[in-house]
């Protein structure tokens, strides 16, 4: 694995940790509505958004870029009946992911900008919090393209301000900007707004079971949730000058 890649290590303990900590499945499934081990922003109306996308028909298959260990997945092949691809480059959570769903499911262990799909494979690819790691941005698109099907969806959650820097408006990100330059038309949900009330829920729901974190042994895991949170303890109008959230969606 490339030294070079960000928090690596910090990733193979976190989803260590997912699997043992009933403060952190709590945790979830109070601040986000369902347990995902989402370590990001995605809570279940995000998600929920997903399902529009999802062709009501028999064959359909979803691939989820920076999958972890598969639980947003196994929620859309629930409610769809959908066959799950993802990928992701924490070896943890692609362990956990086979583990757990093994029915019309394939997880693989690997990059963005490397992996690569059969093209026309997919009729649907969901991107939560993971776009950032694209080694070339224009490139990544391009090859995702190359794996929709005509008429697929890629359906994309991008969070700006902690990964990303915070850009003038949607036009100026990356992503943006790698879709106008390849002529991709694409439809925006700014949702900065509603990313700032989950924040103030998730740092509630941490405060909450601090107890429970630190009796397990995992009182970091809570002090990382408070770093994540703290941008929320300023008032909205502050907190829009350094995050923003948005959903990207493009039909092929």
């Amino acid at each position: 694995m490339d030294t070079d890649l960000l928090f690596y290590d910090e990733y193979e303990q976190f989803y260590k940790m997912t699997g043992k900590s009933k403060a952190f499945e709590n945790f979830c499934r109070d601040a986000f509505g369902e347990d995902f081990s989402q370590d990001g922003f995605s809570d279940i109306n995000q998600i929920n958004r997903i399902l529009d996308f999802i062709p009501k028909r028999k064959d359909v298959h979803i691939l989820d870029i920076g999958c972890g260990n598969g639980k947003m997945l196994g929620y859309l092949q629930e409610k769809s009946g959908a066959y799950i691809h993802g990928f992701d480059y924490s070896e943890n959570a692609i362990n956990v992911a086979k583990e757990t769903f093994k029915t019309n499911a394939e997880f693989r262990q690997g990059l963005i900008g490397e992996i690569e799909y059969e093209i026309e494979k997919f009729d649907l690819i969901t991107s939560m919090d993971s776009m950032y790691f694209a080694p070339d941005m224009k490139e990544f698109v391009k090859q995702i393209m190359k794996w929709l099907k005509k008429g697929g969806v890629l359906f994309v959650g991008y969070q700006e301000g902690d990964v990303m820097p915070k850009t003038d408006n949607v036009k100026t990100t990356v992503l943006a900007q790698a879709f106008d330059e390849l002529e991709i038309q694409y439809d925006v949900e700014d949702i900065t707004r509603e990313t700032y009330d989950l924040l103030k829920k998730k740092r509630e729901v941490a405060l909450r079971y601090e107890k429970d974190f630190e009796e397990e042994g995992n009182k970091d895991w809570f002090e990382l949730l408070m770093i994540q949170t703290d941008c929320v303890t300023q008032p909205f109008e502050k907190f829009t000058e350094e995050m923003a959230r948005y959903i990207f969606t493009v039909r092929k």
